[in-house]
């Protein structure tokens, strides 16, 4: 197939997808809506949090010799 013709196939068929309008049941789109609640998704884990940390209390504890030494 010739650039000319696939252009002219890729065109009918985005102008086939761009004005295609399915029916809707809106009802049932409500009902499925209204059943789902917050719990049905799961909680948010991060699964690197463990290769960094945030807090820079936890890191003065593990290595003392940071430079964050108390000069009394």
């Amino acid at each position: 197939m010739g650039r000319g013709r696939q252009k002219a196939k890729n065109t009918k068929v985005a102008r086939e997808l761009k004005y295609f309008s399915p029916n809707t049941d809106l009802t049932a789109l409500q009902a499925e809506l209204a059943s789902a609640t917050p719990t049905d998704e799961p909680d948010y884990e991060d699964k690197w949090a463990d290769l960094h940390q945030d807090d820079e209390s936890e890191t003065a504890a593990e290595n003392p010799d940071s430079g964050s030494e108390n000069l009394t």
